[in-house]
C-alpha cells in the first residue's frame, strides 16, 4: 500500500504539535505521562505564588501548583490553589500546606508538613490546614520595627540633649571654655619649656649626675657586701628593744614620777617655811647667830694670838707663872 505524501505531512505535523505541547508542559514542570493526584488548599492571601511552583516534602519535589483562583468567602475573597501531586505518596489528613519562600528573590513554594494521622487524603480533597510563611518584606518590617522605635526614641533623646547643650553653651559659657582651652594651651607650653630646661640641665650636669649614680651604685654595692653585718645590727637592735620591752621600765617610770611628786611637795613645804630646812631657808636668825658667833670667834682667836698667856698656863723648872691682870 502506497502512503501518500499528504498523510506523511499530517503525521509529522501531529507529532510536532504533540512534542510542542509536551515540551511546554515539561517546561512548566508537568509530565503528561505521569499519574496525577490532585489536592486543594484555601489561603486568605498569598504572595508571589504562581502556577508551576513546586510542592515539597522535606525539600523533595512531589508535585507542583496547578492553578490559582479566587473564591468568595463572605465579604472577602480567598485564594484557592490546586496541587498536582506526581509522586506516589500518601498524605495524612492532618498535613499542613505551608507557603514558604523558595529563595532570597521571593519565589514561593508549597511545603507539605506531613501529619501523623492514619487517614489519608484522596484525589480531589481539600487540605484543612493551610498556612503562609511571612515574606521577606514582612520579616524585614517585623525586625525593623523595634529598631525604628529605638531609633526614634534615641533621636528624641539626642534632640533633648542638644537643646540642653544649646541652653548651657551660651556666649558666656563659650567664652569661658575658650579661656579654659587657652589656659590649657599655656600650661602645655610651660611644660614644654620646663622639659627643654630639664634637658639642658641634664646635659650640663651630666658629669655630676653620672658621679651621683656611681656613688649610689657604690653605696648599694657596699650595702650588698655588708648585708650580713646590717642583719646583725638589726638583730641586735631588735634584741635590745625586746630587752627594753621586757624590762620593768613602767615601774621605774612610776617610781620616778612618785619621787618627783614627793620632791615637789617637800620643796613646797620648804618654800612655805615648814620644817628645819624651811626655817633655815626662810628665817635669817640662824644666819645672824652664825655671823655673830663667827665675829666672836674671830675676836677670841685674835686675843689668843696677842695674849696667849691669858689662856695658856705652864711652868719652867717648877716655877709657875701668875696669870697677868687685865
Amino acid at each position: 500500500m502506497k502512503v501518500s505524501k499528504e498523510f506523511k505531512i499530517g503525521i509529522v505535523v501531529i507529532c510536532a504539535v504533540a512534542a510542542f505541547v509536551w515540551g511546554i508542559n515539561f517546561l512548566k514542570g508537568s509530565n503528561l505521562f505521569s499519574n496525577k493526584f490532585e489536592l486543594y488548599a484555601v489561603y486568605p492571601k498569598i504572595e508571589n505564588l504562581i502556577p508551576a511552583n513546586p510542592v515539597l516534602v522535606n525539600g523533595y519535589k512531589i508535585g507542583q501548583v496547578s492553578t490559582i483562583s479566587l473564591i468568595p468567602h463572605g465579604h472577602d475573597q480567598y485564594v484557592l490553589i490546586k496541587f498536582s501531586i506526581t509522586e506516589d505518596i500518601k498524605i495524612p489528613t492532618n498535613t499542613v500546606a505551608r507557603a514558604i519562600s523558595a529563595d532570597l528573590l521571593g519565589s514561593k513554594a508549597i511545603e507539605f508538613v506531613l501529619g501523623d494521622s492514619k487517614d489519608y487524603f484522596k484525589n480531589g480533597d481539600t487540605l484543612i490546614k493551610a498556612e503562609t510563611e511571612r515574606g521577606l518584606k514582612e520579616s524585614f518590617n517585623a525586625q525593623l520595627a523595634p529598631i525604628q522605635a529605638k531609633a526614634e526614641k534615641l533621636i528624641g533623646s539626642v534632640d533633648s540633649v542638644m537643646s540642653v547643650v544649646n541652653a548651657i553653651l551660651n556666649a558666656k559659657t563659650r567664652k569661658n571654655i575658650d579661656e579654659s582651652f587657652e589656659g590649657v594651651r599655656r600650661a602645655i607650653l610651660t611644660l614644654e619649656q620646663t622639659a627643654y630646661k630639664m634637658d639642658d640641665l641634664i646635659g650640663s650636669e651630666k658629669v655630676k649626675i653620672s658621679s651621683v649614680l656611681s656613688n649610689l651604685n657604690s653605696i648599694t654595692s657596699n650595702l650588698s657586701k655588708n648585708g650580713q653585718k646590717i642583719d646583725n645590727i638589726i638583730s641586735n637592735v631588735s634584741n635590745m628593744t625586746d630587752s627594753l620591752a621586757k624590762a620593768q621600765i613602767k615601774d621605774a617610770i612610776a617610781n620616778a614620777d612618785k619621787s618627783m611628786k614627793e620632791l615637789s611637795v617637800m620643796l613646797a613645804k620648804i618654800n612655805e617655811g615648814q620644817g628645819t630646812l624651811g626655817k633655815l631657808a626662810k628665817n635669817d636668825s640662824l644666819y645672824n647667830n652664825l655671823n655673830k658667833s663667827t665675829a666672836d670667834l674671830d675676836k677670841l682667836l685674835n686675843d689668843l694670838r696677842i695674849n696667849p698667856e691669858r689662856y695658856i698656863h705652864f711652868s719652867v723648872f717648877g716655877r709657875k707663872y701668875a696669870k697677868p691682870k687685865d
